[in-house]
């Protein structure tokens, strides 16, 4: 299970972030946001705008995408503030499995990685 402390998920959700090659981690309106090449794919959200989530916004393939995924899992998956428009997700680090926000972030960082990373 997830940790419900915010820190030590933080904690986490950047180890797994900045796994990826050629990655960073900026502030970005005031939280942490993880970028390669300087492309954001991931951003962090503990209580945003007192919405009480504690989540990691990752990039998705498009709105389709996007509304699978939340379809598919509400509690899970939901649209984040500003982001959703432009196909993002917000996934709950609170109750599910790391292996799941691995292969969300691994997938985020596709997205956003140029195509000489992908070749590797």
């Amino acid at each position: 299970m997830m940790s419900t402390d915010p820190e030590g998920a933080l904690a986490r959700v950047r180890g797994l972030a900045l796994g990826h090659p050629e990655t960073d981690e900026v502030i970005s309106h005031g939280i942490p946001a993880f970028r390669v090449a300087g492309k954001m794919f991931a951003y962090w959200r503990h209580d945003h705008h007192g919405d009480g989530r504690t989540v990691v916004c990752v990039k998705t393939r498009g709105r389709d995408e996007q509304e699978m995924l939340i379809e598919a899992d509400p509690e899970l998956f939901s649209r984040p503030a500003y982001l959703w428009p432009s196909g993002w997700v917000a996934m709950s680090v609170v109750g599910g499995d790391w292996d799941h926000v691995a292969g969300r972030l691994a997938a985020s960082w596709r997205l956003a990685a140029p195509k000489r990373l992908l070749k590797v």
